[in-house]
This record gives structure tokens, sequence and C-alpha cells, in this order.
């Protein structure tokens, strides 16, 4: 009888779900070389022209503090420019003699918004006005920064996000996370708001004036503490292996004849040597059944790739089928 059997595409189940690991660092570990957590400060400055290497900002790699300011604003707040919810597209109608009429359609730009709840995002337009930003990079955050799990500080200020993207100093909103791109921008010095709803911000009122300039500084600077969570998605694979009631019913050890010896290797070592080839009289009954201990994969080739052992010997039924099933991730 084979000590192999051929597993079908219904015994292997594959299955994703995702893993999290906690990061915590602080000061200078923010730019070893297996960290690489940069910061930037940007400013909307009121130069028309922008010379390349002057206003540098960044502790790993030097980036414009201009560019820094007007590339987060594209990217994520272009839609927000006008308006915390949002800014309003025009729409036309198109009739059924061809023509048009209303306003021209004006798209709306993707700016990364981490659910579909109503948005609220606030970005600084007045002159000089300034943003920290904190790069994370994906080797550490993965696929996303788990929701929630993002905390970052500098002396007795504390910042949590929320797990819908806002970045919050207690109940003030101060900023934004970009889950995706391990993004984290502080924009204001905070913002008021009920926490019932999701009217963090309130514009035209004195909450940005010449306060938000040290605050957003502060975690520019290289004494900030930042933890989060990185997401990963692992995949399970699950082998069903079924023994059928008229398999592996039969050992092949040794042992179980009588008349077994030891036989040299020559080299000063033995192995046992089946004897006559009569089974032991406590292993002739119709109750007797092989346990089994290891399992191996193998490929098509018969070569071993992996080893699953059983906590405790397994009997192998001969009035009904036994199924062991192997899990292991990668």
């Amino acid at each position: 009888m084979s000590i192999y059997k051929t597993l079908l595409t219904s015994d292997v189940i594959v299955s994703p779900f995702k893993v999290n690991k906690s990061f915590t660092f602080k000061g200078n570990e923010f730019t070893g070389s297996n960290v690489q957590i940069d910061r930037f400060y940007g400013i909307n400055t009121t130069s028309s022209l922008w010379t390349s290497g002057s206003d540098n900002t960044g502790y790993i790699t030097s980036q414009s503090e201009a560019l820094v300011y007007h590339s987060i604003k594209q990217l994520y707040y272009s839609n927000y420019i006008s308006g915390s919810n949002g800014s309003p597209v025009a729409t036309a109608s198109f009739n059924s003699d061809g023509t048009i009429t209303g306003s021209s359609y004006t798209p709306n730009y993707y700016n990364y918004l981490s659910n579909t709840l109503p948005p609220n995002r606030y970005f600084p337009t007045g002159l000089n006005e300034a943003i920290t930003v904190i790069s994370i990079p994906s080797n550490l955050f993965g696929e996303y920064l788990k929701p929630g799990s993002v905390n970052i500080s500098t002396g007795s200020i504390i910042l949590q996000d929320d797990g819908l993207g806002n970045l919050l100093n207690g109940v003030l909103k101060v900023g934004d996370v970009i889950y995706e791109h391990g993004i984290v921008i502080i924009t204001n010095s905070g913002t008021t708001g009920s926490l019932d709803g999701y009217g963090y911000v309130q514009y035209g009122s004195t909450l940005y004036g010449g306060g938000d300039y040290n605050f957003i500084n502060n975690f520019y600077s290289s004494s900030l503490t930042c933890s989060f969570e990185s997401t990963v998605t692992i995949h399970e694979t699950q082998y069903k292996c079924t023994i059928r009631e008229n398999e592996f019913n039969f050992s092949n050890n040794p042992s179980l004849t009588s008349g077994s010896a030891a036989i040299s290797n020559g080299s000063g070592s033995s192995f046992p040597q089946p004897g006559s080839g009569k089974l032991n009289d406590n292993v002739t009954g119709s109750y007797f059944s092989p346990y089994i201990t290891t399992v191996g994969l193998y490929n098509n080739n018969k070569e071993l790739l992996a080893v699953a052992k059983l906590a405790q010997p397994l009997p192998v039924s001969s009035v009904t089928d036994t199924s062991i099933l192997i899990n292991f991730d990668f």
C-alpha cells in the first residue's frame, strides 16, 4: 500500500486575514537606517517663483517647503479649500435636442478619504501659513496604518487619531491621517466642534491665529514620539487530509514483526531489521489500529515540503473517515 495520497483542489483552502504590528519610535530613532520616518515643514510662501535648493525641509530627504505645502494641498485637500465639507461641483443638464443647460461639469479630485462619512478637512491657505507632515515609510506601515492606532506626542501635547482619519488633540481636530499613504498632516492648533457629529472645523473663527505656527512647529522638532500599528495581509493555507476507513490501516514499522534484529552498518551503530515477516500477536487482532503522529506534505516529485506533527498520537478508524487539518501561514 502506498504511503502517499493525492490531495484534491477541494482539499486546499487559502484564507486571507489581516495582522497588525505595533511600533514606537522616539527622537533620533526616526532617522535610523531601519526606520526612516521623515518630517517636513510646508509653508505658503509669497514668492511666485520656486528656486531649487532654497527653503529646504526634511531630516532624511531634502524637499522645498513650498513644494511640500502645495503637494499636500493638491493630494489631500483640493476639494476642501472653499469649505470643510468639500467644494461644490457644478452640474449640467443634457436635453433631448442635444443642447446643454446649466453650468458645465467641474470634476472633483480624489483626496483619499478614509471612509464614506461626511468629510471634514481644513487646510490653511493664508499667506505664510504652515503645515507639518510626518511621513512613515511603507516598509513599516505595510498596506496601511491601522485606524485608531496613530499616536504622536511632544512634551505634554499628545495627538491621537480617532479611527476616521481625524487627528485630535483631546477633542480638538488638529490635522488628518492618510492611512494608506502613512502620512500624518498637522494643519492647525485645534478646531472646535461636537464629537457627536463630524463638524470639527469652524471656518472664520479666531482659532487659526498666531498660535498655529508654534503648535505646528513643535511637531517638526526632533523630540517627537510616534506610535502606530501596521497592517499586512497574510494568507493562511489549510490542507484537509482525509483517511478513508480502508486506508493506512497497516503499519510498516519493523518492530511489529517477530524476529526483528539489530543489524550493524559497519561503523559501530545499528538499525532495526524486520524479522521473518510474522506479525506479533498483539497486532494481529481486528481491534488493532495504527496511530498517526506525523503528516508530511510532498510535491509531485515526492520531495518533502512541510511536516505537521500531531499533539498526540491519533488512531486510524476502521469504521469511519479520519480528517486531519493542517494550517500554515505565508
